[in-house]
């Protein structure tokens, strides 16, 4: 039986990275919980102090087949390079130039969201199609491809 499975990410802005990745996946920021109009109220009425209020945030799919998104405050930095990363499909079915301009164009569309390029790798057929690795606002590397 397959299970469903949440990928957290440690970070310093849980609501920045939430929007961020929303943002790129198509995602939404998880609403609050149901008799709330907003995060805000809610975490006013459960008595978490302002300072705690951005401990925590979460994006998910809309149609609710991708995994849930969990970005939790820690107090130390990114130290080194991600040992996991996401590959976001942003060039399904396309090859050569038209897959390269494809991952051009969503790489800038990322950048103008706070997203770093970091590198390009052209195509090496047959078996690597060309991607562009990139970072989010806090330096997690991810690849367009």
């Amino acid at each position: 039986m397959a299970r469903d499975v949440q990928i957290t990410f440690d970070c310093a802005d849980p609501a920045g990275l939430a929007a961020f990745w929303a943002e790129a996946l198509g995602y939404q920021v998880q609403g609050p919980p149901r008799g709330f109009e907003s995060w805000e109220q809610a975490l006013e009425a459960m008595g978490v102090p302002p300072e705690r209020r951005n401990d925590a945030s979460a994006a998910v799919d809309p149609e609710g087949s991708g995994p849930r998104l969990f970005f939790q405050r820690v107090p130390e930095g990114k130290q080194t390079k991600n040992r996991v990363h996401l590959d976001v499909r942003a060039a399904p079915g396309l090859e050569g130039d038209a897959r390269m301009a494809a991952l051009e164009a969503e790489a800038e569309r990322l950048v103008s969201h706070g997203a770093n390029r970091l590198q390009r790798y052209e195509p090496a057929p047959p078996l690597d199609a060309g991607h562009i690795m990139m970072a989010d606002p806090e330096g997690n590397e991810f690849c367009l491809d």
